[in-house]
């Protein structure tokens, strides 16, 4: 039987930044926008805010566009300081490499298993969706969601009762499938 599990967002995650004011190397977006326009040209800055001092920094969304090839939608969202907004612009590889910024997802998802009837079969088959692409290791997946170690779970690699088609030990954001057996 397969069993499917989800990774899923919680809150957005921080921002991996160097602070100019006390040099700490995180910031919190919080989903607020700062809209500028001169004229027939628009600026937008998504805000952030230093977690060491609470300092504001602007992450370039735009810069002097057209008013005119902006969607009048996404116009109304940046105005109303859409969070949706902010969590998908935040995702955008575009926008941070534009940036130079990464971002840090610790403690920013959890993990849904649809409940523990898996944990006490000969062998499972699992499915793991990930609902916003959050990088994170396979291994830690299953050793939450199996409530092993790390340290277990590898063992059960090397032995080969944990197959896939992907590599366990490495950062995974997209989906994947595994087989335990026990």
């Amino acid at each position: 039987m397969l069993h499917d599990w989800v990774v899923m967002p919680t809150c957005l995650p921080l921002v991996r930044r160097r602070c100019h004011t006390c040099a700490s190397g995180r910031f919190r977006a919080n989903g607020k926008f700062r809209v500028n326009a001169h004229h027939k040209l628009i600026d937008v800055w998504l805000l952030v805010l230093c977690t060491g001092c609470g300092d504001t920094a602007k992450l370039t969304v735009l810069e002097r566009a057209n008013v005119r090839s902006v969607r009048p939608g996404l116009l109304d969202r940046l105005h109303a300081n859409d969070p949706a907004l902010a969590a998908e612009l935040l995702q955008d590889p575009v926008l941070r490499r534009r940036n130079r910024v990464a971002l840090d997802w610790d403690g920013a998802w959890r993990l849904q298993t649809g409940g523990p009837d898996h944990l006490d079969r000969e062998k499972a088959d699992v499915s793991v969706r990930f609902a916003a692409p959050v990088p994170v290791r396979p291994v830690r997946l299953i050793a939450e969601g199996f409530g092993l170690s790390r340290a277990g779970v590898g063992r059960l690699i090397a032995e080969g009762n944990l197959v896939s088609a992907v590599r366990l030990e490495s950062r995974l954001s997209g989906d994947f499938t595994f087989t335990l057996k026990r």
